[in-house]
């Protein structure tokens, strides 16, 4: 008798059933990798234990940094120390190393890094180092964050914005890859970008601008050389390149640490910079370390060769316009002179619409070949 009413009481109310029980590890990995990011990660580590054993087997990670902060106001903390860091990189944003932090993470990321969440987590001085605001919050650097990722392959880290303080109104993207050193890497920039609602009001005025200076072939008009043109567009790219060897150096220890990567992008909010390094780039770090400058905490640039391409006035075919536009291709001196002749093969796949076809059509215009020392 009590049996049966034991029975009737399971079927009137039965037990919650945990569908993800159901399902295999394989499974909850391939979910675990589409949600990728490591905040939300760290909270699906305090679900259970099965969840807390798994996530360090995800390999396709995404980490977003909340706030870069100068080495010389890493000991404000918080709000404050964000607006320091932005005010110091308007004074000259290749002035100091950048320290990466996460700030408001939840106590389930805490103890996705450590098995004692209690313990207070002290960084090594070769690490970017994390620091505690005044309302007790911690703040990890990308690498103590993926330190209990054990078998990451894909690993995308996103800054809150692009290190280059440029005037309101100018375009400036770059794309680099690099190895031990610099493999390439591709600048775009304008003077200025007039959006396709406004284009057709300017296109007359840029015209008569011209006033014929610049030929059918793209030759470079002189006043290109004598009105500071051509020294803003060095500028451009010294200052790019000196912020992608940055983003490289800040990566060694994570490349060190993870031998499973394949793939590595970091870029920013801003969509200003983007460095990647692939399975064969990353092996050449961990076999050959990179050679730092010793003016600063950043990878050495090798002697360069540059090709460049102009136009005052470029069209493109969604009716926007891009005044001054440039377009620069490099690559390490040392390489064969085939492969630095093969642009349109990589410099056309370098930016996102409508930046790619801008950088096509300009690399169909006349080349001009610049060359740079080592710094």
């Amino acid at each position: 008798m009590g049996s049966m009413k034991l029975d009737l009481y399971s079927r009137i109310y039965p037990e919650p059933v945990d569908h993800f029980d159901m399902l295999p590890d394989s499974i909850i990995l391939i979910i675990f990798n589409k949600i990728g990011d490591v905040k939300a990660l760290g909270r699906c580590c305090v679900v259970s234990k099965r969840f807390h054993s798994l996530v360090p087997q995800v390999d396709n990670v995404v980490v977003r940094v909340d706030c870069v902060i100068s080495d010389e106001n890493s000991s404000i903390s918080g709000t404050s120390a964000a607006s320091a860091s932005t005010a110091d990189k308007s004074r000259h944003p290749i002035s100091s190393l950048f320290r990466l932090f996460f700030s408001g993470l939840y106590k389930s990321l805490t103890q996705l890094m450590t098995s004692s969440p209690r313990r207070p987590i002290v960084s090594n001085s070769e690490d970017f180092n994390f620091n505690m605001d005044q309302n007790s919050v911690t703040h990890h650097s990308p690498t103590q964050v993926l330190k209990n990722f054990d078998e990451i392959k894909f690993l995308k880290i996103e800054l809150p914005n692009g290190e280059l303080g440029i005037e309101e109104g100018i375009l400036l993207k770059w794309k680099a890859d690099f190895g031990s050193t610099l493999d390439n890497c591709v600048i775009l920039g304008a003077s200025s970008v007039i959006q396709a609602a406004n284009a057709k009001k300017c296109s007359s005025v840029c015209n008569n601008d011209n006033n014929g200076a610049e030929s059918d072939n793209g030759s470079i008009p002189e006043s290109f050389y004598t009105n500071g043109g051509l020294k803003l567009r060095v500028v451009w790219t010294i200052t790019s390149l000196m912020a992608a060897s940055a983003r490289h150096y800040l990566l060694q220890p994570i490349i060190v640490e993870h031998k499973t990567l394949e793939t590595l992008v970091l870029t920013d909010g801003d969509g200003q910079g983007v460095l990647s390094m692939n399975k064969e780039q990353l092996e050449e770090l961990r076999v050959k370390p990179l050679s730092a400058s010793s003016a600063s905490k950043r990878t050495l640039v090798p002697a360069l060769s540059m090709r460049l391409w102009y136009a005052a006035h470029l069209e493109l075919p969604n009716g926007s316009v891009l005044k001054g536009a440039t377009l620069v291709a490099i690559r390490p001196s040392e390489q064969p002179k085939e492969v630095l002749g093969s642009e349109a093969s990589w410099v056309a796949s370098a930016f996102e619409e409508p930046f790619g076809t801008a950088a096509r059509m300009l690399v169909k215009r006349r080349t001009y070949c610049l060359e740079m020392n080592s710094f």
